[in-house]
């Protein structure tokens, strides 16, 4: 399983730095589709999305991204909530438990 990056080209430039592999630099015109597709690779485990992107979704293809497990779709940007939740969630297990 691999991680993808799909946003801005200024959202994504830090992510291929990083040496992330799968990195989609899209116009706005081109970010549902490019999600649709990527949400149907079944090579991709986690798809990172900037937060203000995600807003700007329809509805139904934001409820599918937050309802998806493969991938798991995990909101990147400056309101990011919770890291404890997103973790768990992405994870399936609460690394911040003490027994």
């Amino acid at each position: 399983m691999e991680i993808a990056v799909v946003g801005s080209e200024e959202f994504v430039v830090g992510f291929r730095l990083a040496g992330i592999k799968k990195v989609y630099g899209v116009p706005p015109e081109k970010l549902q589709d490019t999600i649709s597709e990527l949400m149907e690779d079944k090579d991709i485990g986690i798809l990172a999305v900037s937060t203000g992107d995600l807003e700007k979704l329809p509805q139904q293809l934001t409820d599918r991204m937050i309802r998806s497990v493969d991938p798991v779709v995990i909101p990147v940007g400056e309101d990011e909530g919770d890291m404890r939740a997103k973790v768990r969630r992405a994870m399936g297990i609460d690394l911040y438990k003490s027994k």
